[in-house]
């Protein structure tokens, strides 16, 4: 898929319409104020302007033999999620940021303000974790491009624009392959979720204080951030990527990394309290009401055995990765939904929530390594899409957040079959409409309602399943 291909049509469209997925990563505060950053490999952060040449990538068109060259101009667009990252640092020192800081004076890893708070610093600027720094670096430009392809002196830098060089040979050198699902899973996972790296933990004092909720799709937002054509040169250097495989494998490292950091204690407790990152944030921010006649603003999920009026652990990427098991990997199926359950039953009382944690992290991990490797069909994609929408997964989607997750996916698989050529885009088109109430219907978390959204994924789903 090259940028301007179907799919950067539709986000382009989208980010634009009342029911766009640019409204709604606004309301979950991913637009601009929350970047992906971390640091992989040995060797100096350069800085951007190492990379900004007109030869190299700071060209003003995006016209070159091999690479576009314009990347640079990608990522400094000043209004459009491609811009985010260059963006990141300067969010710190905006209204939010500054609001922030106020009420966590005093908290570990606060500063006097967001832009000398190591808390902030390692997400929002190119994290170098005690590397060394060349001339050029600048932390004033936020999420540069070492960020994700990993620090360029003395490693790939000087070598991976020679002719001789080879995507192997670059790789051998340091560079990040970000072709690899689990590989850019892990990058973005770093800040679009949290690690034990410095600096990349939200935590709920900070959300309490004003950082926006996080939330990540791997296919959908690389996406968001995509500055290079997907066209024969780059399908010969590094395969053709596969949307089924990346949003599986995304969905795989994110319920791999949520339940690794949560069975550690230093992350999974705050004080005497469970560190509350980690659960369903709708459980507990909701209306509280005194009168003879209740109005539940929640729904039991079948999908998590606990004690009614407890608070659950977010269970958005366990409820995907549920689906994508049954339909791509049925035979690690049943074993990662028992772990889900008992890590569902412990976090109620009956057992050890870490413990449960760490099984469950285990098979997730399998289950990214099978997806990750295993090879992907055109009908891939109609099964995951008829197992999110079927009878049996639909009643999970009761809160926010695991319904922004089911839209994203159906939304990023849809996608994927008009680029592979299995949808055509005036199919997709009609289906458009059912997918923008769905998205519509988790516009404002204070005015969701989970009927409304499934009966509108219902009618995508449908509409999909009759293009097969």
């Amino acid at each position: 898929m090259t940028r301007s291909g179907p799919k950067w049509g539709l986000l382009k469209s989208l980010s634009r319409n009342r029911a766009g997925l640019f409204r709604v990563f606004a309301v979950l505060g991913l637009i601009a104020s929350y970047p992906a950053a971390t640091a992989i490999g040995n060797g100096t952060f350069e800085g951007v302007a190492s990379c900004a040449g007109s030869t190299c990538h700071g060209r003003a068109e995006g016209n070159g033999a091999v690479v576009r060259q314009d990347e640079i101009a990608t990522w400094q667009e000043p209004s459009s999620p491609s811009g985010a990252h260059s963006r990141a640092y300067a969010v710190l020192e905006g209204q939010r940021g500054r609001q922030i800081i106020a009420s966590l004076q005093g908290t570990p890893g606060i500063g006097r303000s967001a832009a000398d708070s190591p808390a902030c610093l390692g997400c929002h600027t190119t994290p170098t974790h005690g590397a060394p720094r060349g001339a050029r670096f600048q932390i004033t430009d936020g999420v540069g491009c070492e960020s994700c392809h990993g620090p360029a002196g003395g490693t790939w830098l000087s070598s991976h624009y020679a002719r001789p060089a080879t995507r192997a040979s670059n790789v051998n050198d340091g560079l990040m392959p970000l072709e690899s699902p689990q590989v850019r899973a892990n990058v973005c996972l770093d800040c679009h979720y949290g690690s034990s790296k410095p600096g990349q933990f939200v935590t709920h004092s900070m959300m309490a204080a004003g950082h926006p909720r996080v939330s990540f799709e791997l296919d959908l937002f690389s996406a968001l951030q995509q500055h290079h054509d997907i066209d024969a040169d780059y399908t010969r250097r590094k395969g053709k990527p596969n949307a089924v495989r990346f949003w599986a494998v995304g969905q795989a490292e994110a319920v791999k990394r949520a339940t690794s950091l949560f069975a550690q204690p230093k992350f999974g407790m705050e004080g005497i309290f469970p560190q509350y990152y980690f659960l369903d944030c709708h459980s507990c921010h909701r209306e509280i009401q005194d009168s003879n006649r209740r109005r539940l603003t929640f729904e039991e999920n079948p999908g998590r055995p606990i004690p009614f009026g407890n608070a659950p652990f977010n269970d958005e990427n366990i409820i995907m990765l549920s689906a994508v098991s049954n339909a791509l990997v049925p035979g690690q199926a049943d074993d990662f939904k028992r772990a889900s359950r008992a890590f569902h039953r412990a976090m109620g009382g009956e057992g050890d929530p870490r413990a449960a944690a760490v099984a469950l992290s285990q098979r997730a991990g399998q289950l990214s390594n099978s997806l990750s490797q295993r090879a992907y069909i055109d009908a891939d994609a109609f099964k995951v899409i008829g197992i999110i929408g079927d009878n049996a997964t639909r009643p999970r989607f009761t809160d926010y957040s695991g319904s922004v997750q089911a839209v994203m996916a159906i939304d990023t698989l849809l996608n994927g079959l008009v680029t592979d050529g299995r949808v055509t885009p005036g199919a997709a088109a009609g289906i458009r409409a059912s997918i923008n109430r769905a998205y519509a219907a988790v516009e404002e978390p204070n005015k969701y309602k989970p009927d409304d959204f499934r009966a509108a994924l219902a009618s995508a789903v449908a509409a999909i399943r009759r293009l097969q």
